[in-house]
């Protein structure tokens, strides 16, 4: 039988499994939903680690065809970007995970702001950084600080305080010059904490054997280094050449472009990953899906997009935020949503309301890329469509009026099949 690779890609609410062939054709997916994000106060937003171990097991019990889990040869993961927690050296978690979009730790922010670059990525109350040095203080007794995707690598191994250098850019790893920076140090925390980088695609370890007795890989199965989600989205649309972009319109709206040179500005939200040897700029915005959510179920959605008429613009000045604070293109913890007050009770009115909150998010699509483009990326000659929205072919009208490049929805839109292939990238190397 042929090999297979599992990329495994995790969200906010749930968790997909994609098993490819050595042709990189689609073999199986699989989804399993996670126990939402939790948040007692405002700017407050947190996950049980465990919670996300549960879904794995479930995820690995159910994905692989029958018979065929020895066929897997190596295993990636990608997780949300800057959502970080602590453990012990063992690896048991002792703090709640802190989710991409938490901003509690605004005054390590300021700390960080005394000595780290003026374009830092690790800058701000949602960075990694800021994130660790606040859980630091609450949970003294912790040995690693590591994201979504490396503790759950991690997990499989069995080995703990390693990661790639995609998830750690917001914890402020260099990237330009592959080390952690001197300025690190001057923190009031232990650096020890900080995890050994590897490039997306390396090989960590074989898997732990005590997980490939449990679920029947074979124990040179590879654990391979992940990356984010929104980058392993990008691995999946296809885009490769200098100008390609890739739009993921899930629950937040994320923006990257291949550039010839990185592109770092902290005070705009944006940031280049390293990957395969090429620079990907781009920024993460809180709009998006979420945003929609607040006042339509996917249901609803789907029997109002018909209604539509993307030509005719609604004239609705919509910033659809899914509550306070944005962070790119607009760096704002505390910039306000623009929304409408209420739904009217007609669906012919109410498809207004939601074209007026598709051309918000579209509008801000394209603030993006002119903002990536005034910092010194080209403008998309062309933009692949990935994640749950880019299937809304309305939507999908709007954006090609509000952009003025072809859109295009991805073949493989899912950041799961991204990692699949950083997995056979990394068996292959």
């Amino acid at each position: 039988m042929d090999a297979l690779y599992l990329g495994i890609d995790f969200g906010t609410s749930g968790c997909r499994a994609s098993i490819i062939d050595n042709n990189k054709d689609l073999i199986a997916e699989h989804v399993i939903s996670i126990p939402p994000t939790t948040s007692q106060k405002p700017g407050h937003h947190e996950q049980d680690p465990e919670s996300w171990w549960a879904a794995l097991q479930s995820l690995l019990e159910q994905a692989i065809p029958e018979g065929r889990i020895n066929d897997i040869k190596a295993i990636c993961i990608d997780g949300t970007s800057s959502t970080l927690l602590l453990c012990d050296k063992d690896g048991n978690p002792v703090s709640p995970a802190l989710m991409y979009n938490d901003s509690r730790s605004r005054e390590q922010a300021i700390d960080i702001g005394q000595y780290a670059p003026i374009d830092s990525p690790a800058r701000g109350p949602g960075s990694s950084l800021a994130k660790l040095l606040y859980l630091d203080q609450q949970f003294p007794q912790a040995c690693y600080a590591l994201h979504q995707a490396d503790w759950l690598s991690s997990k499989l191994t069995g080995i703990f305080g390693h990661s790639d250098e995609n998830n750690c850019l917001k914890l402020g790893y260099d990237s330009n010059q592959q080390c952690w920076p001197d300025w690190i140090r001057s923190l009031d925390f232990n650096p020890d904490m900080l995890p050994v980088i590897h490039e997306p695609g390396q090989h960590l370890s074989t898997i732990d054997a005590e997980i490939a007795k449990q679920f029947g890989f074979s124990p040179d199965t590879l654990v391979i280094a992940g990356t984010t989600d929104s980058t392993a989205a990008f691995l999946a649309c296809g885009a490769n050449q200098t100008g390609e972009a890739m739009t993921c319109l899930g629950s937040t709206l994320v923006t990257k472009i291949l550039s010839p040179v990185p592109v770092f500005s902290s005070r705009h939200g944006v940031y280049s990953h390293k990957i395969l040897g090429r620079w990907l700029v781009g920024g993460a915005s809180n709009s998006g899906g979420a945003s929609l959510l607040k006042f339509f179920s996917i249901k609803e959605m789907e029997s109002l997009s018909p209604l539509i008429k993307p030509e005719q613009k609604t004239g609705l000045d919509y910033y659809p935020l899914p509550g306070i604070g944005e962070r790119f293109p607009v760096a704002d913890p505390e910039y306000p949503p623009r929304m409408p007050e209420s739904l009217p009770a007609t669906n012919t009115q109410r498809a207004v309301i939601f074209q007026g909150l598709l051309e918000g998010i579209s509008k801000i699509e394209k603030q993006a890329y002119d903002l990536l483009q005034q910092l010194g990326t080209p403008y998309p000659r062309q933009v692949f469509s990935t994640g749950g929205g880019s299937n809304n072919r309305a939507w999908n009208v709007i954006r090609q009026l509000t952009l003025d490049v072809p859109v295009f929805q991805s073949r493989h839109y899912q950041a799961s099949y991204g990692v699949a292939l950083l997995a056979r990238n990394g068996h292959h190397q």
